[in-house]
């Protein structure tokens, strides 16, 4: 398969007051177009400062980032943020969804910034056809404050297909969920990885959470210490379908 991602020698330093902080100290790393990639590791191991880079959130100190062949790394504000509309979508801990606004309007949303000339019933059918994809369709006129967690985390995933990216990148996405409702998330990520081929990118503490992924980086002081596919991969399918039923 293509590499879609390539890092080498990425360096991210930060100035705090008189002291610099190296959060990452030399990472080299490849991802496959269609891999699974779990990153994991302690806090301040740098997979945050990772994360920020790739999703073209921040620029690295030095080093180069390449994105389908493309060296991102010394890109503008605008060609940044071009890129994360087109090519990546971005799934977070704390949903960031507007609470008074239904779930339809909160997947529409990057359909508006993109300036794309997309017309209003082009837009509802894109983000119904996203909710439907995450098993939502039947609560889209929902406001987000009327939406369980999980059903929270649902919308704002389909959020992140809506602009059809070809890279997923989700920070800590089970990190205020339940056990049952972690592995119905992590179900979904699995089936969009499996069906569609999207690049899916998971960062998580959480060693079992990572072993849906086929393939795990640990990081640890801002470098990468482990590198290993994942030949026991969780399928959480499976793991659903032992659970006893939930109760009403």
């Amino acid at each position: 398969m293509p590499t879609v991602i390539s890092v080498k020698s990425l360096v991210k330093t930060y100035v705090v007051g008189e002291v610099e902080v190296k959060a990452l100290r030399g990472v080299d790393l490849e991802v496959e177009r269609g891999e699974f990639l779990s990153v994991t590791g302690p806090s301040g191991s740098g997979k945050s400062t990772f994360m920020h880079i790739i999703g073209c959130l921040d620029r690295p100190t030095s080093g180069q980032y390449l994105l389908d062949g493309q060296d991102v790394s010394r890109m503008t504000k605008d060609q940044l943020a071009a890129i994360r509309n087109k090519k990546i979508g971005f799934v977070f801990q704390g949903f960031n969804l507007l609470t008074r606004t239904s779930a339809l309007d909160n997947v529409e949303l990057p359909l508006l910034y993109g300036a794309n000339g997309m017309k209003t019933a082009e837009r509802h059918k894109r983000a119904m056809d996203v909710l439907k994809a995450v098993g939502l369709e039947n609560r889209a006129d929902h406001h987000s404050n009327q939406l369980s967690g999980g059903q929270q985390q649902r919308v704002a995933i389909a959020r992140s297909l809506v602009n059809q990216p070809s890279i997923l990148l989700a920070d800590e996405p089970t990190g205020n969920l339940d056990t049952r409702t972690s592995i119905e998330v992590m179900e979904i990520f699995q089936k969009l990885n499996l069906e569609t081929g999207i690049t899916v990118i998971l960062i998580t503490h959480e060693v079992d959470i990572a072993e849906y992924g086929t393939r795990t980086v640990a990081f640890r002081d801002g470098v990468v210490v482990t590198d290993k596919q994942n030949t026991r991969r969780r399928m959480a399918q499976d793991e659903l379908a032992a659970l006893p039923a939930p109760t009403a």
